[in-house]
């Protein structure tokens, strides 16, 4: 397919996406279904087009003075491939398969309207509810922000230190062009360019082997700063998936117990084989069965409870941008309950001087500092630990942490304009020694 074919795939899709009002990873794989002839460069080609129209849904409609897909498409070929009008009228050119010619107003569009003017919700490509939102948590950085979360995100891996170094997965991955991450001393990173295709990395021999798993430099972060150690007593409250179940198991190095769990048995689903590939053999997980509670027995002697939090997800926008234009008002609230509810059964897990490391991949305060706020009020046994102290597990990377992340009394916040991770809230929490 040529460039100016896939642009009219994707104004298409586009179209389609808003009339049915599906998923755009759904409405990619039916397309693609019903288009054998189109390559794999053809449909990564598309679904990069279709993904920063979907970063970039609201400034572009803006810069074009119109909200239709075609309008869409055509702003976000300004503001993130950066084209000039020119080069956007020459993919525009009315031949087979090419989306049809400019009109006088979309050139003059292209040319002349700028962001400048435009509301904050807007510039940032953000639902105009969560505004206030953001301008609590950022205030007039929003804008600056919320454009970081409407970039695409790389690659990130993590390296299993329970099988492998980093020094030693770097000439090893090199064909991928792997760099070490910038904060986390286990990362890898690949940067991808706007019509990339995700690299393989589970046809790896090294993924085959549990050497790497793909897991985001921020999310890293946050299981280093839960600072699990060998020989401790450790709960994953909200394990899913166990992508942090595994970076805690490797900060075990196999030594200590290690529960993890999950209010949905679903979600545990793929943490079997993700342990036995990586090598784990001191995790348990506890699948809930009916009413009872699988963690019944513990009774205030976990060193550690770690709450990856259920959560709105504001922080991972850039790698679903689709879901940001999808939330809803009523969904923060949910959301908010669910974490008091993981909050206080975790208070009950935390033995004397034992620690609870929240987390969420959230940027709104009300899921961050005000919800430890109020688990303080409710549980005053607990206190934050000074995040200062938390950093300290960075080593030589702390002061620049320090520096870039966002800190406030109740945790560190990081974020891709900040810390160039996904957006993530970690805050530890000690209780006393009666």
């Amino acid at each position: 397919m040529t460039p100016a074919a896939r642009l009219s795939a994707a104004i298409e899709l586009i179209g389609t996406i808003d009339a049915d009002r599906v998923p755009a990873a759904k409405a990619l794989k039916e397309w693609g279904t019903a288009h054998r002839y189109a390559g794999s460069g053809d449909r990564a080609a598309i679904a990069g087009l279709i993904w920063d129209v979907l970063r970039r849904r609201a400034s572009s409609a803006w810069i074009m003075d119109a909200d239709t897909p075609r309008a869409r498409v055509l702003g976000m070929l300004k503001l993130e491939r950066k084209l000039d009008a020119e080069a956007i009228g020459a993919l525009c050119d009315g031949g087979r398969f090419s989306p049809e010619p400019l009109t006088a107003a979309e050139r003059s569009a292209l040319t002349s309207r700028t962001l400048a003017e435009a509301p904050a919700h807007v510039a940032g490509d953000y639902p105009e509810w969560l505004d206030g939102h953001l301008a609590q948590a950022f205030g007039d950085d929003r804008v600056a922000e919320a454009t970081a979360m409407a970039s695409r995100a790389p690659l990130d891996l993590r390296v299993n230190t329970l099988k492998a170094a980093r020094e030693k997965m770097l000439p090893s991955l090199a064909h991928l062009g792997v760099q070490p991450t910038p904060w986390s001393p286990i990362g890898l990173r690949i940067e991808l360019g706007a019509d990339a295709r995700n690299p393989g990395i589970h046809a790896e021999e090294d993924f085959i082997k549990g050497a790497i798993e793909v897991q985001d430099e921020g999310s890293q972060l946050a299981a280093l700063l839960s600072a699990a150690k060998p020989g401790e007593q450790v709960i994953d409250l909200c394990a899913g998936a166990g992508g942090k179940t595994l970076a805690l198991a490797a900060m075990m190095q196999g030594k200590g117990r290690l529960i993890a769990t999950d209010h949905d048995k679903r979600q545990l689903a793929p943490i079997y084989e993700r342990l036995s590939r990586a090598g784990v053999h001191n995790c348990d997980v506890r699948t809930p069965k009916g009413p009872n509670d699988t963690l019944a027995d513990i009774h205030a002697s976990a060193d550690l409870v770690l709450i990856d939090a259920p959560c709105t997800g504001t922080g991972t926008w850039r790698r679903n941008p689709d879901a940001k234009w999808r939330m809803r008002p009523g969904a923060l609230e949910v959301r908010l309950k669910d974490q008091v509810t993981v909050l206080d059964r975790a208070a009950a897990l935390a033995k004397p001087g034992g620690r609870i490391a929240y987390i969420t991949c959230s940027v709104l305060p009300q899921e961050n500092g005000e919800q430890i706020k109020a688990f303080v009020a409710r549980h005053p046994g607990f206190s934050v630990v000074p995040p200062e102290q938390t950093a300290a597990v960075l080593w030589d990377k702390a002061e620049a942490f320090a520096a870039a992340a966002l800190q406030s009394p109740e945790g560190w916040l990081m974020t891709p304009r900040r810390t160039g991770t996904d957006g993530f809230f970690v805050s530890v929490l000690k209780r006393g020694v009666a």
